[in-house]
């Protein structure tokens, strides 16, 4: 029957190790100590067969308390199991030179301590075996009339028997570290008789990559500094290839009558290290691109900080465009373009730095010994000039490109977590700039950031405060002079900055999703005020909302228009849904579909900012569209025979073959609106006719009815009632 000690400051741990201690054979006696000091005045009186002990204890850490257990009577040969939750070397080595005999990384697992218990315990035994054994050989010697010859070698005999069947090698040294004894396995490993190996220096027959240190233990031994001590090394065997043990070195003292020995124990732990070494290298690489990960990212930025060899930068590296190439390939093909990222990485970043892959499509370099910034931006720029090559993918070319942000150390910092929140900052200051490039970390991207946090946080207020209103624009018929409709834009009226535009803060909504539920909220606003105009008994005019590319295509637009027209009584014909060409070919599948299903409801669909996008006349053939508004870039310079009137001209004429409504933005002077007269534009809205203005104001133009005349273009816009 076990006897087993534990020692551990916190109770969880005991409980659950002396429930794993019972498990490992029937009957095992445990008992469990809080105190280290306890545990020794328990081990003055009492002899377990295996002690458990964490390292990390107030008072006493497991090393100390090893040392002291082996000091003792009752613990100088009892196998000691560490359990330490460091993963640095430095302290398993403090454990075992302390005398421990194995130890475990915590959270343990429980397979692995009870095999190695149970592994430990039989050890146990059948070194007390031969001990007991020969302490009987020792008292037949004294009571025996036999020879001392005859009993020595009756001895050693009997000795043979025991240790040649234990699975580990055992040998037996004297004063000089000469082989005085080997088992059976020992000899096989070393590929000679046991016989021959009798008189040679250990060192000559293993040829340990720790023999230094075993050396020391020997002379330690001999020089009653320690009674064992356990360490681990690597030693080839006889067909070159290197094995691990755990060696555990011991005093012969009372085996041998009072001559000087060491008994070494090597139990060979090659399979459990080439185990802890795949976990480990799980543990620190990415699955998909083999790639070291965030973890491992972060030792070897903290070991380089530590280190103070000099500069280094860290660059994170963000892929353009690959969430556009990841929703159309499927995740499979998105896998294969970034495993061929890792390859092009690998092929331009040499080999003495490091690259690792932090989450999605984000990659990170870790720079080190340079000399000046210039050096990473000239890595940065082979990066760039790599990833912007196409990509080969199924026989189709796709382009991606990179955006990268550096941050440097020690000039901007000697913190992980601050360097890539610096690198971070960087990057997106890059694509703020226009992608495909790279940028330095500076404190301005500080308050910038802080600046877009404060951002964020007023605009989860607004929603719930209701600080959004809506202005509207006259949108006039140029056949007529009258208003025929209104584009309704979003304000916000942020406390302490007063009216704020969209351009401000509609990036941040949608990269939020925020875009969503301000979107639902405009567009029933303008449909609830354009049925209030008509109830009036104002002339029916159109009411113009703008729809956000990610609310259009994330959002169930369709029941969402549907449920708005209902609820606010508008008739669908005098709703016009403005979309920009960009949102429009992003899923054209969808779009298609999507742009079915809303006209089947009955409503208007406008492109905005016609004519600085793709332009297309077959995306106008397969979308179904009523209206292109002409982007105001155009009509900002507008005069007859300017390359802007050209332009306006062929949008004008292709608008009219397929018979769709044009509208000009922008209209600031006599001569711009002269000039969408000459070519038949249908509609303009600007700041000629009217600035965008509130609900009240705008409900007073539709009440005074005003018509835009334009008699001459010399002469000033004027208004004339209708008649």
């Amino acid at each position: 029957m076990a006897r087993i000690l534990i020692v551990d400051d916190r109770s969880t741990n005991r409980n659950i190790f002396s429930r794993l201690a019972q498990a490992i054979e029937e009957g095992a006696e445990v008992h469990a100590s809080a105190s280290p000091d306890e545990a020794l005045a328990w081990l003055g009186g009492n002899c377990p067969d295996l002690i458990i002990t964490d390292f990390r204890m107030p008072g006493m850490d497991g090393a100390e308390f090893t040392r002291r257990a082996r000091n003792s009577v009752n613990g100088a040969d009892v196998p000691i199991i560490v359990i330490t939750a460091y993963d640095d070397r430095a302290f398993r080595l403090q454990a075992l030179e302390a005398g421990a005999t194995d130890f475990l990384r915590s959270p343990v697992d429980h397979y692995e301590f009870t095999t190695r218990a149970r592994n430990l315990l039989k050890l146990q035994r059948q070194q007390q075996f031969i001990k007991s054994r020969a302490l009987a050989l020792e008292q037949q010697l004294r009571i025996s009339e036999r020879s001392q010859e005859e009993l020595v070698r009756s001895s050693r005999e009997a000795l043979t028997q025991v240790i040649d069947t234990v699975p580990a090698m055992i040998s037996a040294t004297d004063e000089e570290n000469r082989i005085l004894f080997v088992n059976a396995y020992f000899a096989e490993f070393a590929n000679m008789s046991p016989e021959s190996l009798l008189g040679r220096p250990l060192h000559a027959v293993l040829r340990s990559d720790n023999v230094g240190h075993g050396e020391r233990i020997h002379k330690a031994i001999l020089g009653k500094q320690r009674a064992s001590s356990s360490f681990e090394e690597r030693i080839p065997d006889g067909n070159g290839s290197e094995r691990a043990f755990l060696t555990t070195k011991t005093s012969l003292r009372e085996l041998t009558g009072g001559v000087t020995g060491v008994l070494t124990t090597s139990i060979d732990i090659t399979e459990r290290k080439q185990a802890e070494n795949t976990l480990r290298h799980i543990g620190l690489h990415d699955t998909l691109t083999d790639l070291p990960n965030r973890r491992m990212l972060y030792e070897r930025v903290q070991q380089e900080i530590d280190s103070e060899r000099g500069q280094f930068a860290l660059f994170l590296i963000d892929l353009d465009r690959f969430k556009s190439v990841n929703d159309a390939l499927g995740h499979a093909g998105g896998d294969r373009i970034l495993q061929q990222v890792t390859g092009r990485l690998v092929g331009c970043v040499p080999s003495t730095h490091l690259i690792a892959r932090m989450s999605g499509d984000e990659f990170v370099v870790l720079q080190t010994n340079i000399n000046a910034a210039q050096d990473a931006e000239e890595l940065a720029r082979q990066i760039i000039d790599s990833l912007s090559a196409p990509f080969l993918l199924d026989g189709n070319e796709l382009r991606l490109g990179c955006t990268i942000g550096i941050a440097m150390s020690p000039g901007d910092g000697r913190d992980v977590e601050k360097l890539l929140r610096y690198a971070d900052l960087a990057m997106y200051q890059a694509k703020a700039e226009g992608r495909n490039t790279v940028r330095f970390y500076s404190q301005e991207m500080e308050s910038i950031s802080l600046n877009t946090i404060s951002l964020e946080a007023d605009l989860l207020k607004a929603i719930s405060q209701e600080q959004f209103v809506l202005h509207y624009q006259p949108q006039v018929d140029l056949a007529t002079g009258a208003i025929v409709g209104a584009e309704a834009l979003l304000r916000w009226i942020r406390p302490d900055f007063g009216i704020t535009s969209p351009h401000v803060f509609i990036d941040i909504a949608e990269e939020t999703g925020l875009i969503n539920e301000i979107g639902a909220w405009v567009l029933r606003k303008a449909c609830a005020q354009a049925a209030s105009w008509h109830a009036l008994g104002h002339a029916p005019l159109q009411i113009a909302v703008n729809l956000s590319p990610v609310q259009f295509l994330r959002q169930d637009i369709v029941q969402l228009v549907a449920e708005t027209l209902q609820a606010t009584g508008l008739r669908p014909e005098y709703l016009e849904l403005e979309l920009t060409e960009g949102s429009l070919l992003k899923d054209v599948e969808r779009t298609k579909l999507i742009l079915r299903e809303l006209k089947k409801l009955g409503v208007r669909i406008a492109i905005d900012d016609f004519g600085v996008g793709y332009s297309s006349l077959s995306y106008l053939k397969n979308f179904e569209v009523d209206t292109l508004k002409i982007d105001r870039s155009f009509v900002s310079s507008l005069s007859d025979g300017t390359r802007d009137e050209a332009i306006v001209r062929a949008i004008i004429s292709m608008a009219e073959s397929l018979e769709l409504k044009v509208v000009a933005e922008g209209v600031e002077t006599q001569s711009q609106l002269a000039c969408l007269l000459n070519h038949s534009c249908d509609e303009a809205q600007g700041y000629l006719f009217s600035r965008p203005v509130p609900s009240d104001i705008f409900a007073g133009l539709l009440k005074e009815r005003p018509s835009y005349l334009l008699p001459n273009p010399d002469i000033p816009l004027r208004k004339a009632r209708a008649r």
